[in-house]
This record gives structure tokens, sequence and C-alpha cells, in this order.
């Protein structure tokens, strides 16, 4: 499997004196340097970790890829068509919420994201929904013109360790296989940790999994570097 570091939580902790400290873009080329296949940042309308500024300035340094979270609005659809980064995952936004709180709701939308979807993907951007492991929502997803969808990991991370895991694993491992039969790829993230993250092997349609936060949190410990080659050699 592939590994997307997540460096959002960087920004936070930039944003929480102003100024340049750390670097940002530091951070995202400490990521290549490590081992990770791709860098994801989300831009949300609030601007609360990730400015318009640094997608700028890492779709131009990274060698990798840059895979650009965002909502489906005018606004962001318009960042992704200027910026152009090589991955777009669409994901729900709500400003009082601290993180991203569930799965895209696709089904009862379909058109609408259809419609979103498809001028990014006529400027040649991969992109990703992120859903819910659920089957309408990955039904949904196949209608939309999307090549990816990413599977909403936190109810698993959730309920690791507890006598709901195996039925929250199950969940993920049977949308995947769905997925793939209906001919989407497949990405999974969210909440994601060294001590959860084994379980990913069992499910083979996995492409890439997208950490952060644990990442991030490891390196304030062990450094970046050591932080993003130890969770790649447990997702390898």
């Amino acid at each position: 499997m592939l590994l997307g570091v997540n460096i959002d939580h960087v920004a936070t902790l930039r944003n929480a004196r102003g100024g340049l400290e750390p670097n940002l873009i530091q951070a995202a080329l400490i990521c290549e340097k490590a081992g990770a296949d791709g860098i994801t940042v989300h831009l949300r309308e609030d601007r609360r970790h990730t400015k318009d500024n640094d997608v700028k300035e890492l779709k131009a340094v990274l060698t990798t890829r840059l895979n650009l979270e965002m909502a489906l609005t005018d606004e962001m659809q318009k960042i992704a068509l200027d910026i152009l980064p090589e991955n777009v995952c669409l994901v729900p936004e709500k400003r009082e919420e601290v993180t991203t709180e569930g799965g895209l709701e696709v089904a009862s939308r379909v058109e609408f994201v259809k419609d979103f979807v498809s001028p990014l993907v006529n400027a040649g951007i991969v992109v990703s929904l992120f859903i819910d492991p659920d089957k309408t929502q990955v039904e949904a997803a196949a209608k939309t013109g999307a090549q990816f969808i990413e599977l909403h990991t936190g109810k698993y991370s959730e309920a690791y360790g507890t006598e709901n895991e195996q039925i929250e694993f199950d969940n993920l491992k049977n949308a995947a296989a769905l997925a793939n039969k209906l001919g989407l790829k497949v990405n999974a993230g969210h909440g994601l940790t060294y001590e959860n993250v084994h379980r990913m092997h069992q499910i083979p349609e996995l492409i890439e999994l997208n950490i952060g936060h644990n990442i991030i949190a490891h390196a304030v410990f062990d450094g970046l570097e050591k932080a993003v080659k130890d969770m790649k050699e447990l997702i390898q």
C-alpha cells in the first residue's frame, strides 16, 4: 500500500503563534524524503490550518503527489482548477467540527456531485470521494465519474480493541470489495494509528492510506522523518 501523509497539523502548530515555524513546506519535503508517496492537505473554508499559498507552494515543490482535500463549493473548485493538484479528495465540511466527522453524502445528490466532479476530471485531476463504508454510498459514488473513493476509517479506529471492532472492519472490507467490483479504486483514512493500521493489510483492494494526526503526534517525540518511516514500514 501507498502512504499519503496529511500535514495539516503542522500548519495548525504554525498558526498558533503566527509566522512561518514550523515550516509546512519543509515538513512536506521531509515526509517525501522519508518515503511518503503523496502529501495531503485540507483547505478548509475557514483556513484554520492550511492556507491558499501553502497549496500553491506545495504544488510547485513536491516531487510526489499533492492531494487536496476540499468541500464541494464553487470557491474550492476554482482553486483546484487553478492550481491543478494531482489528486482531489472531496469531503464534507462543517465549520464547527474539530475534524471531519463522517463521509460525504453522495446517494441523495448524485447529479450534483457528478456535475462537480466532471470539470476536475476533465482538467486531468484524479478525484476521490470521502465516504462512509456504506453500500448505498459506494453504489452512488460509482455513478459520479470519480475514479476513487476514500473509505472513512473513523468508526473502525474508534472501535479498535472493543467488541465492535470486527463489525466496523467488515464494513470497510465489504465496501472496498463492492467498490472494486463497480470499477472504483479504493483508498482509506481517518483515525488510523500505528496500533490499528495493520488490519488494513486484510483489505486487498486498498491502494493508499492517508494518515495525518497520529504521524504528527509521534513526530513530536521521534522526529518527523522517523515517524513517517515507521508508518511506511507498517503499511508495507
